[in-house]
């Protein structure tokens, strides 16, 4: 069914501030106001009647804020994450009405394919980055594309907003300081309601303080504005001086837009939490009839009637045509596009050509060179991965050879700085982060699984953005600085990880991560950066790093383990099969997901015997869902039960002779697998 034209004066989606003179323009922001406060009034009837599901927000009170600073955006290069207050921002942005009704209808042609709900959309190929419940963890989003703007040479305004509610949380502090830190052109936005959901400002900072003056503490202009006094000329001139400051010095600001809440939080909020009349006083400052009763006054009686109708049938026409939408159909595309497509190979160079002698930390150093050397997309962030050459050194001599915009130094804010990473693989870029320690990455847990690892699913969009995890014990470093997490991260969909175990693996797992267009997991261990020289050289087929390896063959048993435990593996193999006469099918698995186990499975049919060894503890570890895997289709031709070796089930003791203890040994290898053989 084709879309209901709109009335022409929604045809005009920006406007210059010079305009505030002509009638047009004013008339232009009545339109979208009104459009936005009857769109999300008729959203919310439907809702009540059982036709929209979950739950709906509303930005009844929010439209004098919203409405002129989207319509003074440049739409064709600026960037923005709009949250459930902004409907009208996300009409004005891109798209017809009817797809954003698709969305609260979460039927067959809603935006995000019914995958996500409500105002948890966008429009990624326009720069309109959908949002996550999480609060404050899109601002860092728009830091990032933002930035891969104007590397790009485009002079683009990021736009993020975050309720007083928001403003209390860690990722929107980090973002503040990187912004400034890295003198980016964001508007920040406030949007003051004097609620978070039922609890009131008075409850959620200091009284006698204002939430814009935080920017001063960051080094960033910030100043307040009332949107409720509806004086839109005002209103919108306050707002584009503020965007044309930022677009010109690249700097950020910091504005507390003061909003109504007319609605509650929610469709389901009683307000109950509310003293007695102080709704009526909320309902009062409303600016919506306030503008439009100047404009009548004005004399634009017959002008602001005419928008009233027009926009009344247009939207009653939307309605029909979205409510006919067939409902969404449980296909093979939810499971296909969990990932994004596999991306076309990197011409890389065949360097280098003659084969060097490289510790494993020396591999990666020279990928990540290469890397940087043949395609200009790519950049380097983390913690003192600059002068100092990284906690490990492996991204020594990185920063004098390319400079600080291509290797980045970042503060001590994972969250954040993976969040801005993020933004910058979704606009064209190909980050590569590196976490101090694997254990570190916890800082960034949302980031990382719930916003880069869904973004495919939810928004069609590609991330491709490598990070790089430092793991593993027996360096006596202690539980924050020696953690196994792949079982944490690969227990939530959309990610992908390689664990290598050889220098040459380590060269070839970087080059296979970085041309993915998924976010892929490397993990490191920090027992292999040092732990000899070892031939490195160019491989054509260093996409095979995704394969399992076949270490050595016998005849006993399967064995499967990956990173350094490929080490004790092999040696226990050799000890079996010099003392008891029994020899192994060992290999490495390498990439841990996606799971490849064609040649595992081949060779378990022919041995009929696992064995599973991981040094994550052994409890919820990434063995038992390899045992799961390789068991459940084979069950029945199993000689053996399966022997599943990991770390005991505490945290990482300190001492030596403690994490001795607690990690798997050769010692202790032998010791399991004789008692397993019996």
């Amino acid at each position: 069914m084709a879309f209901p034209t709109p009335p022409a004066i929604l045809s005009e989606r920006d406007l210059n501030a010079s305009e505030l003179n002509s009638p047009a323009a004013l008339l232009r922001i009545y339109a979208w106001m009104h459009l936005a406060r009857t769109g999300d009034n008729r959203i919310l009837d439907l809702f009540r009647q059982g036709l929209i599901k979950g739950t709906v927000t509303g930005g009844q009170g929010n439209e004098a804020m919203i409405i002129p600073l989207i319509l003074l955006a440049d739409k064709a290069i600026d960037a923005v994450s709009f949250t459930h207050r902004d409907f009208g921002g996300h009409l004005i942005w891109s798209d017809h009405l009817c797809e954003h009704l698709n969305q609260y209808f979460a039927n067959a042609d809603s935006p995000t394919k019914a995958r996500e709900g409500n105002v948890h959309h966008g429009d990624v190929k326009n720069r309109s980055l959908p949002m996550i419940s999480h609060l404050g963890s899109m601002l860092s989003h728009v830091l990032g594309v933002t930035d891969s703007q104007r590397r790009h040479g485009k002079p683009a305004v990021g736009f993020t907003f975050f309720g007083d509610g928001g403003s209390s949380t860690g990722d929107i502090h980090e973002s503040l300081n990187l912004a400034s830190v890295l003198s980016l052109p964001i508007v920040f936005v406030i949007e003051n309601n004097k609620y978070a959901y039922s609890t009131p400002v008075s409850e959620q900072f200091t009284a006698g303080t204002e939430l814009y003056q935080r920017a001063a503490g960051y080094g960033m202009e910030g100043f307040s504005i009332d949107t409720t006094s509806g004086d839109m000329v005002a209103i919108t001139n306050t707002l584009a001086a503020a965007i044309e400051k930022v677009r010109t010095t690249s700097r950020p600001v910091l504005i507390e837009a003061h909003i109504l809440r007319m609605r509650g939080h929610a469709a389901y909020d009683t307000c109950d939490y509310l003293v007695p009349g102080e709704l009526d006083a909320i309902l009062a400052q409303d600016p919506l009839p306030k503008f439009r009763a100047k404009l009548v006054a004005d004399g634009h009686t017959a002008a602001v009637d005419k928008i009233d109708a027009d926009i009344h049938a247009w939207l009653e026409a939307c309605i029909q045509v979205s409510l006919h939408v067939p409902r969404p159909v449980a296909d093979a595309s939810l499971l296909a596009d969990v990932f994004a497509p596999e991306a076309p190979a990197i011409p890389w160079k065949p360097v280098p050509a003659a084969t060097e002698q490289l510790t494993f930390a020396q591999a990666i150093t020279t990928a990540l060179r290469k890397v940087l050397s043949e395609d200009p997309r790519s950049l380097i962030l983390g913690q003192d991965i600059g002068t100092y050459g990284g906690a490990f050194k492996v991204t020594d001599g990185l920063l004098k050879d390319f400079g600080r915009a291509r290797v980045f130094n970042t503060p001590l804010a994972e969250s954040a700085c993976t969040g801005w990473a993020i933004g910058l693989a979704i606009n064209g870029h190909r980050p590569i982060e590196e976490f101090q320690f694997a254990d570190f990455s916890t800082e960034a847990v949302t980031q990382i699984t719930l916003n880069a690892a869904t973004y495919h699913f939810r928004s069609g969009a590609a991330v491709p953005l490598v990070f790089r995890l430092p793991c593993g014990g027996g360096l006596t470093m202690g539980s924050f600085h020696s953690q196994e997490l792949e079982s944490l991260f690969l227990s939530m969909p959309g990610l992908k990880a390689i664990y290598p175990s050889t220098p040459q693996d380590a060269f070839n797992a970087i080059l296979a991560a970085y041309e993915d267009n998924n976010p892929v997991l490397i993990f490191e261990h920090k027992g292999l950066y040092r732990r000899g020289k070892h031939p490195v050289t160019w491989d054509k087929n260093y996409r095979d790093v995704w394969q399992p390896k076949l270490l050595r063959s016998g005849t006993y048993a399967t064995f499967v383990t990956y990173g350094e435990m490929t080490i004790p593996a092999a040696e226990a193999c050799a000890y079996f099969e010099s003392e008891y006469e029994k020899s192994f099918d060992l290999f490495d698995l390498r990439g841990l997901a996606p799971l490849n186990l064609e040649a595992i499975k081949a060779s378990l049919e022919r041995t009929h015997r696992l064995i599973v060894l991981h040094e994550g503890r052994r409890t919820h570890g990434f063995g038992a869902e390899l045992v799961a895997r390789l068991t459940e289709e084979h069950f029945f031709s199993l000689e053996a039960a399966p022997l599943r070796i990991a770390s005991a089930d505490m945290p990482v003791p300190f001492a030596p002779e403690l994490e001795l203890a607690y990690r798997p040994t050769r010692e202790k290898l032998i010791e399991q697998i004789a008692a397993w053989i019996g």
